[in-house]
């Protein structure tokens, strides 16, 4: 009774305790403790098991918070939410098409200084094979993170914040998430110092993103669409972003990136009077 009622008046911090608990220690228990600490192991070269055990958190997590605090009635309007697909095509094409746009142009401008710098799918010779493998991760990683993120711990927070607040928290615990799954790439960062690379790699453009995200989820109510914008940063980053790039050059296309990404938000919130959302926020506290 007592664990219950923590529950059901701290959905969010369980939610995210369930999460973390779920993904690092399944990723903890693969790879041990030095994998997990980026000592021993390189993430290019983890095991579809330790995937599978980051990918499980936020979408178990999602589930079974949504099944305590809301019943069978909280996983149908998930599934309704998933299924709403009638939302207009400007939508889908706000999802599909900004990071990938956003990506090129950040990629074709730095190209400019290095040739390092050109897209993979403009270099490579398996073009087929690049993008098939994009989409197919995009859409598998999506599918389990945003069950969770957008399913639960979005609607959640709405409640009582808006959208910029709603998605700074998520997206800043967004990065934190991936953390053991990036810490080994401070091996190939160079002259960058270990606890900034992966730092930026994951705070810089997440949190912004995930502003967008939660913008098109408030105008849309469309856990899919807000999925396929997920899928679309995904396979962009395999589809475009050299993999040869690191260190300070990986670092400077990420801060641009998040700097377009932001200016983005302060123009929407420009265009709507100073603020995000459209319908005024409920006055439920949960």
């Amino acid at each position: 009774m007592i664990i219950k009622t923590f529950i059901t008046s701290h959905p969010v911090l369980t939610y995210y305790a369930l999460v973390f608990a779920i993904s690092w220690g399944g990723i903890l228990t693969v790879v041990g403790p030095a994998g997990i600490l980026g000592t021993k192991y390189d993430p290019r070269a983890l095991t579809q098991f330790v995937y599978l055990a980051a990918l499980a958190g936020p979408s178990v997590a999602g589930v079974l918070m949504t099944g305590l605090v809301d019943g069978w009635a909280g996983l149908r309007e998930i599934l309704s939410r998933l299924r709403k697909w009638r939302v207009g095509v400007r939508w889908y094409a706000v999802a599909l098409l900004t990071a990938p746009l956003v990506t090129t142009a950040i990629l074709i401008m730095l190209s400019l200084t290095s040739h390092a710098f050109l897209p993979t799918i403009v270099t490579t010779k398996d073009k087929s094979g690049v993008v098939l493998t994009g989409v197919v991760l995009g859409l598998v990683v999506c599918f389990f993170e945003e069950l969770g993120w957008t399913g639960f711990a979005v609607p959640t927070l709405r409640k009582r914040y808006g959208i910029f607040a709603t998605g700074l928290f998520v997206g800043l615990l967004w990065g934190a998430w991936h953390l053991p799954l990036f810490s080994g790439s401070t091996s190939s960062s160079g002259a960058v110092a270990p606890a900034l690379y992966p730092a930026v790699l994951l705070f810089s453009f997440l949190p912004a993103y995930r502003v967008l995200m939660i913008w098109v989820y408030d105008r849309t109510k469309s856990l899919l669409v807000v999925m396929l914008m997920h899928a679309s940063l995904a396979a962009g980053q395999l589809i475009l972003i050299p993999p040869a790039i690191s260190g300070m050059s990986m670092l400077t296309f990420d801060l641009l990136f998040a700097a377009v990404l932001w200016v983005i938000v302060a123009a929407i919130a420009m265009i709507n009077g100073g603020q995000l959302s459209r319908q005024p926020l409920s006055t439920q506290v949960t």
